[in-house]
C-alpha cells in the first residue's frame, strides 16, 4: 500500500501534464483517500512509542497524508477536498493530538527531538505536523467557510 501511495504521489507532483481523464481519476480517488485518512490517521499515535517506529498502518497514514498534501496542492482536486465532509476537522484534531503527544513526552512528535550535527533523518514520522499543518493551509486557501472553522 505505501508503494502504491507513493506511485501515485509521484504522478501527482510529477511536472508531466495529466489529461483530463487522469485528472478525472485523481478526483475520484482523492474521496477514497481522505476516507481512508480520516479511518487511520490515529494509528500515527503508535509512532510515539519507540517500538512502534515501522508500524505499516502508521506508515500507510503518512503516505496517505503526502499524497492528500500533493492533491490539495492542484487547483482543480483542491476545490473537490476542501468541501469533502469532515476532512478539515480531521486534520486538525490529529494536529491536536501529535502535539499534545509530543508534549507528553519525548518522541518524535516533540517539538525538541531535533536532530543535532550532521544526523540523517530517518524516521519516516518526522515532518508530519508540518504536512498536516500544509493540508490544513491547503484546505482553507480561498474556502471562507474553512477558514472559519480553523
Amino acid at each position: 500500500r505505501v508503494t502504491l501511495l507513493e506511485l501515485m504521489m509521484v504522478k501527482v507532483s510529477g511536472k508531466n501534464s495529466v489529461s483530463s481523464e487522469e485528472m478525472n481519476v485523481f478526483v475520484r480517488h482523492a474521496d477514497f483517500l481522505a476516507v481512508c485518512f480520516q479511518e487511520q490517521c490515529g494509528a500515527v499515535l503508535k509512532l510515539t512509542a519507540a517500538a512502534d517506529a515501522e508500524d505499516e498502518e502508521a506508515l500507510v497514514t503518512i503516505r496517505l497524508l503526502d499524497v492528500l498534501c500533493e492533491m490539495t496542492s492542484n487547483n482543480s482536486q483542491l476545490e473537490h477536498l476542501q468541501a469533502f465532509p469532515g476532512l478539515l476537522e480531521t486534520a486538525v484534531d490529529t494536529l491536536r493530538l501529535t502535539h499534545l503527544a509530543g508534549k507528553q513526552a519525548v518522541n518524535v512528535f516533540t517539538a525538541t527531538h531535533a536532530v543535532t550535527g550532521q544526523e540523517e533523518i530517518s524516521h519516516p514520522a518526522v515532518g508530519f505536523k508540518s504536512h498536516l499543518i500544509r493540508l490544513i493551509g491547503n484546505l482553507c486557501y480561498r474556502n471562507k467557510e474553512n477558514q472559519d472553522k480553523v
